[in-house]
């Protein structure tokens, strides 16, 4: 919070301006991450064979995401790094580094390996997805972890 001492923020007090502050700026880097990744990999998005396996959010019919999936994609995108901004201030203690940057990069990583390897590997086994497609994915992922932590690591301090 702005003011708050250090005796506050020890009780568990969270820093919710640079948790926030941290969640606009990765959702923001994460928008174009995604979009320069959607160009690239634009064939597996317009192959017919893959129709069926879109949300009705994102592809109604044919042709372009309508604008609702932006703005339900914005909204998830800031939900997710406002987590991973509190979860750093939260468990980012625990990673034995004193500098901030590569303490943020520790972390990025380690959310990566759970969630980005994980979450890689489940949904190859649930959905129908092309092998080429989960893997832009799950690079996407990688460095935006790793930039989310730099993010975290810059603007927040763990507790």
């Amino acid at each position: 919070m702005i003011g708050q001492t250090d005796g506050a923020r020890a009780i568990g007090m969270s820093d919710w301006v640079k948790i926030g502050m941290s969640a606009v700026a990765m959702t923001i880097i994460a928008e174009v991450v995604r979009m320069v990744e959607a160009v690239l990999t634009m064939g597996y998005y317009t192959d017919p064979a893959y129709f069926a396996v879109w949300s009705k959010i994102m592809m109604p019919g044919a042709g372009p995401p309508p604008a609702e999936f932006y703005y339900y994609s914005v909204t998830f995108a800031l939900v997710t790094w406002f987590i991973f901004g509190f979860v750093y201030e939260k468990l980012g203690v625990s990673i034995h580094e004193k500098n901030p940057i590569r303490k943020g990069l520790r972390f990025g990583a380690l959310v990566f390996l759970l969630t980005g390897i994980s979450g890689t590997l489940t949904m190859h086994l649930l959905v129908n997805l092309p092998a080429g497609l989960l893997v832009s994915w799950t690079i996407s992922a990688l460095l935006l972890y790793l930039i989310g932590g730099l993010v975290a690591g810059k603007l927040i301090k763990p507790i």
